[in-house]
């Protein structure tokens, strides 16, 4: 979608939430917001009228969930679940979602919902900027939300990896391959956009292919050359960039 604008539509029975949404969308340039709704109906009607590339959707809203309004459309636009609620998380994946937000919504976050959807939609791996401003700043005031669970489809199951289990994980083209308590799930997900909605207290990029869970390295060793690698509990060695080595002794050293 390069040189294109993203159509996006926000729908949302929370006259607040509508508003961090809208002050979102406007401030990255790629983007059009193409309006705002409080409910399906009037969602079912601007997606009548107008081309809608991404919405960002409510779950739990009156008369009927966003995940139902999703089922009954012919053809869904590309979908970001907006929710205060956990327990939807299944199933807003479970409909191909491009992400899932737990309320409050942080920038980071969004960010990073925005980059898996330029992904999707044929915009490349980059994420659209943001510029910072100060009414930006402040609606972005919410506290961070990172992620507590890996939902991973496998035909029509969905497994939740915790990621207090997750060990590593190591980037395959556009999937990451999720290693946790000696298995390896395969999920449709570039490492950078694991990488944002990762914990970095907990998390660490210590090579462009491996993220790693801070709490499995034991030990850093020399490999070749001005090469290392990190040696976790379970005994798996993973390659150390130079930028990732320097991140990681900061971390060790602390």
């Amino acid at each position: 979608m390069t040189g294109k604008k993203i159509h996006c539509l926000a729908v949302d029975d929370e006259p607040p939430a509508l508003l961090l949404m809208e002050k979102y969308i406007t401030a990255v340039p790629i983007l059009h917001f193409a309006g705002k709704c409080s409910n399906a109906v009037d969602a079912m009607s601007i997606l009548q009228q107008h081309p809608i590339d991404l919405i960002f959707l409510d779950i739990q809203m009156p008369h009927i969930l966003g995940t139902d309004f999703i089922r009954a459309l012919v053809n869904p636009p590309k979908v970001v679940f907006t929710t205060a609620f956990r327990k939807f998380a299944v199933e807003g994946f479970e409909l191909d979602a491009v992400d899932y937000l737990l309320k409050p919504i942080g920038r980071d976050r969004f960010e990073a919902a925005l980059g898996r959807a330029s992904e999707r939609l044929g915009g490349g791996s980059k994420t659209p900027a943001m510029p910072p401003g100060p009414e930006l700043a402040a609606a972005a005031r919410p506290p961070q939300q990172y992620l507590d669970r890996i939902p991973v489809r496998d035909g029509v199951r969905v497994f939740i990896i915790p990621v207090v289990k997750l060990d590593y994980a190591e980037a395959q083209d556009d999937y990451v391959e999720l290693t946790a308590e000696g298995k390896k799930h395969l999920k449709q997900q570039t490492i950078s956009s694991l990488e944002s909605a990762l914990d970095p207290a907990r998390f660490l990029r210590i090579h462009r292919s491996y993220i790693v869970n801070l709490e499995r390295v034991t030990r850093i060793e020399p490999y070749a050359k001005e090469s290392h690698v990190a040696v976790l509990s379970n005994g798996a060695t993973l390659p150390v960039s130079r930028a990732g080595y320097a991140r990681l002794r900061a971390f060790l050293d602390r």
